[in-house]
């Protein structure tokens, strides 16, 4: 969790995220939107998705950050994966949390 080379992806949805937190330091790039956030030249673009750096995606349970990781892939990105078991796996895991801006 502390590679600076790693970039950890919400794609929950904004109210998921207002209710639960989020992972510290993480991005928001919700899986409704994520082929325009993953494109240089959408007005939604989230830059750290096209930094070259490992993408870890999460979302409430795993089932939509798979998706999302295979949504990517199938766009170019191919250095992604997910996180099986979503945020609580993270918060399990000892990853620190914060409340979604």
């Amino acid at each position: 969790m502390d590679d600076p080379n790693v970039v950890f992806v919400d794609v929950r949805e904004t109210n998921e995220r207002r209710k639960t937190g989020v992972l510290k330091g993480s991005v928001h790039a919700s899986r409704g939107f994520l082929e325009f956030h993953a494109d240089p030249n959408s007005p939604t673009h989230v830059k750290p998705l096209s930094s070259g750096k490992r993408l870890v995606l999460y979302c409430a349970s795993g089932n939509r950050s798979a998706l999302a990781a295979k949504t990517l892939k199938s766009i170019g990105i191919a250095n992604v994966s997910h996180v099986a078991g979503g945020f609580p796996a993270m918060q399990k895991a000892g990853g620190e949390t914060e409340s979604a801006a």
